[in-house]
């Protein structure tokens, strides 16, 4: 009984009991990062966001060791080809490549991922109340969900990217900052991207209410709010994660686009989609300018989705079992 309330999960639960009880020394924890560690794409994806965070947050020391200004422009050096001063070459205005992709992947990586987790704390907050409470304000989340799925996205957003803020009420000098421009795009991805794990914590939430340890703490007086949190919550947290992990390379692709239409991140501010952005009027002369950036998103989004199809493999057994079948 003790096993059951700790762990609630069903046929799932059975299943990582069952692994335990062939190898009693593991924890369901070890036996989540053995799963992971057998979806070998997963792993290797894993290890290429590492890497790549690391860099994009090593590009001031990288900058600094290589005595370059990355945001230096220096028009007789345009579109260099790469050489030992400028390993990756030089942009549409001379400035080193590699670098501004470094930094790129910062303002890229952090959209997505504020982005991605702003939407799954909305898609997780509505999903919970709507599944504990039903009734009216369910039909409603789900109406609502069923409105912003129907709409089509790259259109909406780039209507919603090309409003004037400044029209709005915002001051002309902080409509067009660096730092208004980057809040706005995750603001708007996060506003239309909370729908799949409202749905997800909804369907959980409806199956795990209906459980004897939620039933008896409810019996016992316990508050909505300490049932959601404490008995509700941390047993929907599986497809939360797997859910936010998907999200964060269909964000990073949003974001491109946006900024390569001019609607997004805007420059001098680097990002991987201005920086195709600046490659258009250089494509035949110097192809690289859109080639590493391009390769860049690519090779970021397809991380993420096999690390998003890997964590679902981890902290689901019963996908590993059906796969296996």
């Amino acid at each position: 009984m003790t096993a059951a309330r700790s762990d609630p999960g069903g046929a799932s639960d059975l299943l990582a009991a069952s692994s335990a009880a062939v190898q009693p020394g593991l924890s369901p924890m070890r036996l989540r990062l053995r799963r992971f560690r057998r979806h070998l794409p997963a792993v290797v994806s894993l290890a290429v966001l590492i890497l790549l965070g690391l860099a994009a947050l090593a590009a001031p020391l990288i900058e600094r060791w290589m005595g370059l200004d990355a945001t230096a422009v220096d028009l007789f050096a345009r579109a260099l080809p790469p050489s030992a001063r400028h390993p990756l070459g030089t942009d549409e205005l001379g400035r080193d490549l590699l670098l501004r992709l470094l930094y790129g992947g910062r303002v890229s990586l952090a959209v997505g991922l504020a982005a991605a987790l702003f939407a799954a704390l909305i898609g997780t907050g509505l999903g919970l109340l709507a599944g504990y409470y039903g009734g009216w304000f369910d039909s409603a989340v789900m109406r609502l969900a069923d409105t912003v799925i129907a709409l089509p996205l790259l259109p909406l957003l780039i209507v919603l990217a090309a409003v004037d803020l400044s029209k709005l009420g915002l001051p002309p000098e902080l409509a067009t900052s660096e730092e208004v421009s980057l809040y706005r795009i995750v603001g708007l991805i996060a506003l239309v991207g909370w729908t799949v794990t409202a749905r997800l914590v909804r369907g959980a939430v409806l199956s795990l209410k209906r459980r004897e340890y939620v039933l008896a703490a409810e019996a016992l007086g316990a508050r909505p709010a300490r049932v959601m949190w404490v008995h509700l919550l941390p047993n929907a947290v599986s497809p939360i994660v797997v859910a936010a992990t998907l999200s964060v390379g269909n964000v990073i692709l949003l974001e491109s686009v946006l900024s390569f239409l001019g609607l997004g991140i805007q420059p001098p501010v680097p990002s991987w989609g201005n920086m195709l952005t600046g490659a258009q009027e250089t494509i035949w002369s110097a192809p690289w300018l859109a080639i590493w950036p391009g390769l860049l998103i690519f090779v970021t989004v397809i991380a993420f989705n096999f690390l998003g199809d890997g964590l679902q493999d981890a902290l689901d057994p019963k996908a590993e079992a059906e796969r296996a079948s």
